[in-house]
């Protein structure tokens, strides 16, 4: 199967820029409830994903230079990231994608050049290795 069918596009995507502050990444991340989001260079290019560890340990390590209350003022550029989220080429195959959904909540979808064109849910994975587990199950009975 094409991981395509999985897909949930780049306009459906709540993602960020690298030129986004931290409040701006924070705001957005708690309104949608979401703990990771992609980040986006300005050229459609996938960069990575920000996690709420990531801008929390940011904040910690500054030495209270990085509040709550001015996090305005820093950019999401400046942010190191802890965790790489790896992103899979549209043609992957379904094996690469499981084996990395595994370990990621959802899974980056990049075009031939690295430009993001949307992400694949584990929720949506698990939902379709369901429908063959279900199917082996009533196959016995």
């Amino acid at each position: 199967m094409n991981i395509a069918f999985f897909l949930l596009p780049k306009n459906d995507v709540v993602a960020v820029t690298l030129d986004y502050t931290l409040r701006q990444t924070l705001e957005r991340m708690e309104y949608h409830r979401y703990t990771a989001v992609p980040i986006i260079g300005k050229d459609g290019v996938y960069v990575g994903t920000v996690t709420e560890g990531d801008l929390l340990w940011y904040m910690k390590n500054s030495g209270g230079k990085v509040t709550f209350e001015n996090a305005s003022k820093f950019l999401l550029k400046d942010v190191p990231l802890k965790m790489h989220i790896k992103p899979v080429s549209i043609d992957e195959d379904m094996e690469g994608l499981i084996n990395l959904a595994k370990v990621q909540n959802f899974v980056p979808v990049v075009d031939d050049i690295g430009r993001f064109i949307g992400i694949v849910r584990r929720s949506q994975i698990i939902e379709y290795c369901e429908k063959f587990v279900t199917r082996d199950i009533q196959a016995k009975n």
